[in-house]
């Protein structure tokens, strides 16, 4: 149990990693949970849709748990909350645009109704238990974004969220530098800040720059042009938008997400429009080529979303000509660069000119998250006696403390740990303080949770060497086979191809059940076993390959 007047802090995701960000702060008796996001799976995982965190610590102290603050409102930040209210429906505070986006995957998961939500901005204040919480401006990827000041009887907290330093951002408001100072001279115990550019020097050039070269490319485009990012970059919409109405196109929007963003972000002022600018992809037969503009999601690669779709010829209202043009606004997220290699190839194949590549290659993509020099700054205004570089893979946070050794914090004083790891602050020292329950918690379907390592094994193991079935039929009264065991191959080999290896199979079947006839029949398990192993060990020596076997007795 956490001793009275200590503060715990810890990450439940976000460290050691890119996405699914979830943190906590505890102090006495009350817990306060920043962000609860969302990762997609990578191939290792068969099956699984989505990976949340891991809220055992929350569900055992729930208790204690007063609120969830959102930052803001991108995907890994707010992608899990549905599935932690769940399990434990606690006051939600965000943003107007964070609230919004949360609606809408509330509603999709019935909570709608139940949830207690709370708009906050940069001026609100909160008395959580023992814990007042304030907020400062910030500037993201994503309109209205905060950070996040805790006061507590043990030193003050800041929780940065992610940001960079845009001085000149698409639509405002610019970052408060002042508040962040005031918060420095306040004094900072500890700075809880990300480092997902830790790697990067310099500074991260303005969205407002990625406006032109959108501009020139619609200008210069010939036909059709579809462009594809982030749907809750929301900065970045906007300039599409002005670019489709200065060369006189009209837009298409394609992409659930991309649809739901525009609408909630239109409806709050954070994007602006003329009324007739949109129209509906069936539409399009009525412009010429040379006016119509597409925004669609898939940036990434994802199979299943627009761009893919639109790669693979598989819309069924709007397709890519030879010609047209195909810009790609956004950086490919690691583990994302094959299946988005392949959208790209299929857009060559179909004649596309397509525009692809962060950075001064094409001027289509900046980070919204700070280099080296911004994250520098960020510590030099709050001045923190303690960092814990959060948000980012192991070499970033490794990076981070480097960079705060060059602003003048002692190694000493900068913790970088693990998902799980807390950080305990008593008597104004920090130290590791004791682990917490973390860690990946599976969405497959409807289920949460309960997909474990024994059922992705099988899964891994069916989609490499497939499934070979064995069905017998036995008397119930004789305990003797009434029929010849029928093989059924699936994912493993092709039947017609592949007789002599059936035939083979099937007289190792024989084999195995000429031995068993002195056993007992009744014992399906010996019999089971017995066929697994030995069809299994006949089929690796000549195959190679490890099958699952499912013998299916039947009892006639």
């Amino acid at each position: 149990m956490l001793a009275d007047n200590r503060l715990l802090i810890a990450a439940l995701g976000g460290v050691n990693e890119i996405g699914k960000n979830m943190y906590f702060i505890q102090y006495d008796q009350d817990i306060v949970v920043i962000d609860c996001g969302s990762k997609f799976p990578d191939e290792n995982l068969p099956g699984i849709d989505l990976i949340v965190p891991d809220v055992t610590y929350l569900l055992e102290n729930q208790d204690k748990v007063r609120a969830l603050i959102v930052t803001h409102g991108h995907e890994d930040h707010i992608g899990g909350i549905p599935y932690l209210l769940k399990q434990i429906n606690i006051p939600v505070f965000g943003t107007k645009l964070t609230i919004e986006l949360l609606k809408i995957k509330l509603k999709e998961h019935g909570l709608l109704r139940d949830a207690e939500l709370h708009l906050i901005n940069a001026d609100s204040t909160i008395d959580i238990g023992t814990i007042q919480t304030s907020f400062f401006t910030t500037v993201h990827s994503i309109p209205d974004c905060l950070g996040v000041f805790f006061q507590t009887p043990e030193g003050n907290v800041v929780h940065t969220g992610d940001f960079k330093f845009d001085m000149s951002p698409v639509s405002g408001p610019f970052p408060d530098l002042h508040r962040m100072a005031e918060i420095g001279k306040k004094g900072v115990k500890v700075l809880l800040s990300e480092s997902t550019n830790a790697e990067r020097p310099g500074f991260t050039p303005s969205e407002r720059l990625v406006g032109g070269h959108i501009l020139d490319a619609f200008a210069r485009a010939k036909q059709q042009v579809f462009i594809s990012t982030f749907a809750s970059n929301v900065n970045r919409v906007q300039q599409v938008i002005d670019a489709a109405v200065e060369t006189g196109r009209k837009l298409v929007l394609l992409g659930r997400s991309m649809i739901n963003v525009v609408s909630v972000a239109k409806e709050l002022g954070f994007l602006h429009m003329p009324e007739d600018l949109l129209i509906e992809p069936g539409e399009t037969e009525r412009f010429p080529a040379e006016e119509i503009a597409v925004l669609c999601t898939g940036s990434q690669g994802e199979p299943m979303a627009a761009l893919s779709r639109l790669a693979n010829s598989l819309h069924p209202k709007i397709e890519v000509l030879p010609g047209d043009t195909v810009i790609i606004a956004a950086g490919a997220i690691p583990g994302n660069e094959r299946n988005l290699s392949q959208v790209i190839d299929n857009l060559y194949v179909l004649g596309a000119q397509v525009i692809y590549g962060s950075g001064s290659s094409t001027g289509m993509h900046v980070s919204g998250h700070g280099s080296q020099e911004e994250l520098k700054l960020m510590m030099t205004l709050m001045k923190p006696q303690y960092l814990i570089p959060i948000h980012g893979e192991f070499r970033m946070l490794y990076r981070h403390r480097q960079l705060a050794e060059s602003v003048g914090i002692p190694m000493e004083n900068v913790f970088i740990v693990r998902n799980g790891e807390t950080i305990q602050i008593e008597e104004g020292r920090a130290s590791l303080g004791p682990k917490v329950p973390a860690g990946n918690s599976l969405v497959d379907g409807l289920v949460t949770g309960d997909v474990g390592n024994i059922v992705l094994r099988d899964r891994k193991k069916l989609s490499s060497d497939g499934m070979l079935i064995i069905v017998m039929t036995l008397s119930k009264s004789e305990k003797q086979m009434l029929a010849t065991p029928e093989v059924i191959s699936r994912g493993f080999v092709y039947v017609r191809d592949s007789e002599d290896l059936m035939k083979q199979i099937h007289e190792t079947i024989m084999s195995t059940v000429n031995e068993l006839t002195e056993i007992e029949m009744s014992q399906w398990g010996l019999i089971k076993q017995m066929l697994k192993d030995n069809v299994g060990g006949f089929i690796y020596s000549q195959t190679k390959r490890r099958p699952m076997i499912l013998p299916i007795i039947i009892e006639v």
